[in-house]
């Protein structure tokens, strides 16, 4: 593997983006606005860490590049969709993500409503569009994206998130919370991801598992630091919000000191978790690091 890291994941990025202008509908399209937005949302800004986590699973069990690219355009929608509403005025009411307006701000709460829903819709179309894989795999990634993505996953984790603010949550229902919200969609990233290229076995599915976990916790105690140190310009997002808004925050808790040091511990976590696939798993051990180790 003589590609650097920074150089794979700059590759990887700018394949997605290309990905994601091809499966979203043109904005020239009817309904003009809303395309628009869609692409307006989508395109152009963000991390793209659950593409990269994606790419990275899959490059391991030999996916087919095309197979990825509708994979991790998919897992980036849902993800789109859900930074979409939650930062409407009946969730989290913010007006800036990755930079620029929300949503709601340069259009208006109606179409970002539609926005949401429509990047969902997209998202399955996209990885249904997949016709190289065995027909009973390609079922099961489209279950497993909904599991995901609904009450069992993302949804039911932003549900206890919002009747959450101003309780004094313990660590365990903060860890739960998060498993949900966040951990769900890198977990079905990496599997999904894995899936592109062949069937799993139990083994591998159990260290794949144990290393989402991992990533998915670190990914929000470093969110939850950020939010507590850094500022708005830098995060690209309302810094202090969570602060703000009284929501139960690892920080919060446990301390700036301590959420660091689980942040690191989970990332050691993680790496344990990819023994079984050796250097060839490199890849994901540098998301790893990237996740914990990220300054936004």
């Amino acid at each position: 593997m003589t590609q650097s890291f920074q150089d794979w994941m700059q590759q990887v990025q700018q394949d997605v983006e290309r990905a994601l202008g091809t499966f979203l509908p043109a904005g020239t399209t009817v309904p003009h606005k809303l395309h628009e937005a869609m692409r307006y949302t989508a395109l152009g800004g963000g991390k793209r860490v659950r593409p990269l986590l994606a790419y990275a699973s899959g490059d391991l069990f030999g996916g087919d590049a095309g197979v990825l690219a509708r994979v991790a355009s998919a897992v980036e929608m849902i993800h789109v969709y859900s930074l979409v509403h939650d930062d409407m005025p009946c969730m989290d009411d913010d007006d800036l993500r990755r930079g620029k307006p929300t949503v709601h701000v340069a259009y208006d709460e109606a179409t970002a409503l539609l926005v949401g829903d429509a990047l969902q819709a997209q998202a399955f179309e996209t990885l249904a569009g997949i016709a190289s894989l065995p027909p009973a795999r390609l079922v099961s990634m489209l279950r497993l994206l909904a599991e995901a993505a609904g009450s069992s996953g993302m949804c039911g984790g932003q549900a206890i998130d919002l009747d959450s603010v101003g309780l004094a949550l313990t660590r365990e229902e903060l860890e739960r919370m998060h498993q949900l919200k966040t951990g769900a969609m890198l977990r079905v990233s990496v599997i999904l991801g894995a899936l592109a290229g062949r069937d799993l076995s139990p083994v591998e599915l159990e260290a794949l598992g144990a290393y989402s976990k991992a990533i998915g916790l670190a990914f929000q105690v470093v969110d939850d630091v950020l939010d507590a140190t850094a500022d708005s310009a830098t995060l690209g997002k309302t810094a202090g919000k969570d602060a703000a808004d009284n929501k139960p925050t690892y920080v919060s808790i446990l301390g700036l000191d301590q959420s660091k040091e689980l942040a690191e511990q989970l990332r050691r976590e993680a790496h344990e978790a990819l023994a079984p696939f050796g250097e060839q798993a490199l890849r994901l051990r540098e998301l790893a690091d990237l996740i914990v180790q990220r300054k936004a």
